[in-house]
């Protein structure tokens, strides 16, 4: 007897462990990018922070394909604080010249990432988002401003089909692979029901998108299927699940032979953290 309903096997093009990645989007992005890096692949994950909605998602990789550095008007005053926010809280501070200075930093890195990169992964958190009614512009994070500041809305799978299926053929025509995938992380604050409705959404747009696809969502959701594969705020998988979905995404990505490359990076990382202690007396 079978008791769940396990994914199914999932064969594709394989990655060799020369290969150049990024990650990008939800803090699922991170947990996926920090397992392969620590496999000893090369591995750009989030080096902003994450992101969680499609439209940031692809206002941020057609600005790094055109190296769009950023300039003070593309920054938010409140309160004598300057914030960049298309990127996460930390990006704020009282003098527009040092956050331009660590934002365009840390932008430069994520623009060569991408351009060096054999294989991006796009994982989709939410289709809800925010936007900053003194401009119209949809924002990656609200910075904790007043509400008041902005309205929310649902992306449709026609607006995120309509601004990523350009971004995709642009990737591709570079020679890049494309992956997406829908973060099985449960944004509660939208309640169950925004929540699902949002993650149907993104299932749907993912579904129309000329990219590869990989079924981590599904993983988390269907396949595991239970609480105790999930972290104490019962929304983030716990590190069993996000070992799980390594595994899955390893024999559907890594021949035998990358493996045990892999394998053998691992060991010699291992080996080379490790320090003897001082045993002398």
């Amino acid at each position: 007897m079978k008791f769940r309903t396990e994914i199914e096997p999932l064969k594709a093009k394989p990655i060799d462990a020369d290969s150049r990645m990024v990650f990008l989007g939800s803090c699922f992005a991170d947990n996926m990018g920090a397992r392969l890096s620590a496999q000893g692949m090369d591995v750009c994950h989030n080096p902003m922070g994450p992101l969680f909605n499609p439209a940031s998602m692809a206002r941020i990789m057609r600005r790094a394909l055109d190296r769009e550095f950023y300039t003070e008007a593309d920054l938010v005053m409140r309160d004598g604080v300057f914030h960049a926010l298309e990127w996460p809280l930390r990006f704020q501070n009282h003098n527009a010249d040092v956050l331009l200075a660590e934002l365009n930093g840390r932008f430069a890195e994520l623009c060569d990432a991408i351009a060096a990169a054999d294989v991006l992964f796009i994982t989709f958190g939410t289709a809800w988002v925010y936007r900053l009614i003194e401009s119209g512009e949809i924002v990656g994070n609200c910075h904790k401003l007043a509400a008041c500041e902005f309205s929310r809305e649902r992306l449709t799978p026609i607006d995120i089909v309509s601004i990523w299926q350009p971004i995709i053929a642009r990737l591709k025509h570079a020679g890049k692979r494309v992956v997406v995938t829908v973060s099985p992380v449960r944004h509660t604050a939208d309640g169950l029901h925004g929540n699902n409705l949002s993650k149907a959404t993104l299932m749907l747009a993912t579904e129309a998108l000329d990219a590869e696809y990989f079924p981590s969502f599904e993983i988390l959701c269907d396949d595991l299927r239970d609480y105790r594969f999930y972290g104490s705020d019962l929304k983030h998988p716990s590190d069993d699940a996000v070992e799980y979905i390594y595994e899955i995404f390893a024999d559907a990505y890594f021949t035998t032979a990358t493996k045990e490359i892999l394998r053998q990076r691992r060991a010699a990382i291992l080996r080379e953290a490790h320090r003897p202690g001082n045993n002398t007396l």
